[in-house]
């Protein structure tokens, strides 16, 4: 910035009277992507081109165009780039999530969900 005024952030305001998310995991799919930039596992630009890259992807394979097609491709974004930054691979990645849901699936409405560990 050019001048040192301090930015104040707002929450993200409804759009057309609806929320800006429809679930948490979306916009916790955006806060993990900025504290990863923020603590250098990959820069803003990788993070702007890799979303980008599943964005004309997305288009590529006529994929509507809507809030939930942005959100699984921040998150296709964001599990690409953790996959190439760190020992974490897509595969480890698929299987987490399959035991999330498989731990969702299983719990009753209202309880906690629990994962197990290995």
């Amino acid at each position: 910035m050019a001048n040192s005024e301090e930015i104040t952030l707002k929450p993200l305001a409804a759009v057309d009277g609806q929320p800006a998310f429809d679930e948490a995991w979306q916009a916790e799919v955006l806060a993990i992507a900025d504290t990863l930039v923020q603590n250098g596992m990959f820069s803003a630009g990788a993070w702007s081109d890799a979303l980008g890259a599943a964005l004309e992807k997305a288009a590529a394979d006529d994929a509507v165009d809507n809030q939930e097609t942005y959100n699984r491709c921040a998150l296709h974004a964001l599990e690409t780039l953790v996959a190439e930054h760190s020992d974490i691979d897509q595969r480890a990645m698929q299987g987490k999530r399959e035991d999330w849901e498989q731990a969702y699936m299983s719990t009753p409405h209202g309880q906690p969900v629990n994962l197990k560990s290995d």
